[in-house]
């Protein structure tokens, strides 16, 4: 029996590695747009047709969607030099992929910052993509997806907070009443390949088993928890918050585009919003983070 195909963008990113494996077991067959060596360890042995290219290149993208049953547009810039720079990945690289589509449905990865595009050029960026892809695909065949942050063996931006509890006595709380729901990339790439399998149109979040989210302190305890710690958790002073965030940036802790959304309140999904059809979360916060650890330190990513 001849597999649906998924064509895919993103597919060795954090996110995209575990994706190809999970579109796999769901029951696809899977093509890949690279940009650079085409592969990852996430894939497995259910490496994809790989088509060379860029979401600037017109030919691939042709290339990648002819005769898919479905597009999974998982490419994207989390850091990037301007807002400009943003908005070329962001919205017009959608723009363009979304326009070659045809009558195949389009899967939009995007981000729950584009909840609140206020927050930073980021946001804004996954918004303007979001709208790009509405423009263009029939609503009965767009799905958009919008991931809380996501962690897990082989990411980066969370590292730096593992790091941190491995290595200082103290980890400051950044805020006493934000709330910030979590997803691991095993089940961020499951829901993906489950919404991708079931076609259910519409906007949708994800989460872990707490989409209610978790305080700044129970995160820092658990990651603290992950790597054998127990430093000391004092709060931040509000007046000290803006300052502190900025000066990880300009640590390279974490991007300077994400000060703005660190400072944000609320980052926690509403049960209406979840996506409907997709198969329940494995991976609570203390699993998912002691996960992540050990894939870190086999990496020696991690001490």
């Amino acid at each position: 029996m001849t597999r649906p195909l998924a064509a895919v963008t993103g597919a060795t990113g954090f996110l995209g590695a575990h994706l190809v494996r999970a579109l796999h077991q769901a029951g696809f067959a899977v093509r890949a747009l690279a940009r650079r060596d085409p592969s990852a360890p996430g894939w497995g042995d259910e490496a994809p047709e790989v088509i060379p290219g860029t979401l600037d290149d017109e030919a691939a993208l042709a290339r990648l969607v002819d005769g898919a049953e479905v597009v999974v547009h998982a490419a994207g810039a989390i850091k990037a030099a301007n807002h400009q720079a943003f908005m070329a990945v962001n919205r017009d690289g959608t723009a363009r992929l979304a326009g070659l589509a045809g009558g195949a449905r389009f899967l939009l990865v995007s981000s729950l910052a584009a909840r609140h595009p206020e927050v930073s050029a980021y946001a804004v960026s996954k918004r303007a993509g979001e709208d790009a892809a509405a423009g263009l695909i029939a609503p009965e065949r767009l799905t958009i997806v919008r991931p809380p942050a996501i962690y897990g063996p082989g990411d980066r931006e969370t590292l730096a907070i593992f790091k941190a509890a491995a290595a200082s006595p103290l980890l400051p709380v950044l805020s006493g009443d934000a709330r910030l729901a979590l997803v691991h990339v095993e089940d961020a790439a499951a829901a993906v390949a489950g919404l991708a399998q079931a076609g259910a149109p519409g906007v949708w979040a994800l989460a872990d088993e707490r989409p209610a989210g978790y305080g700044w302190r129970e995160i820092l305890a658990a990651a603290a928890e992950a790597v054998g710690r127990r430093p000391a958790l004092p709060d931040t002073p509000a007046w000290l918050l803006p300052g502190l965030c900025r000066l990880g940036a300009a640590a390279g802790l974490v991007s300077p585009a994400k000060v703005g959304e660190l400072l944000h309140k609320d980052w926690s999904v509403a049960r209406h919003e979840l996506a409907p059809d997709v198969p329940s979360p494995r991976f609570g916060l203390k699993e998912g983070f002691a996960s992540s650890v050990a894939w870190y330190r086999q990496a020696g990513w991690l001490r």
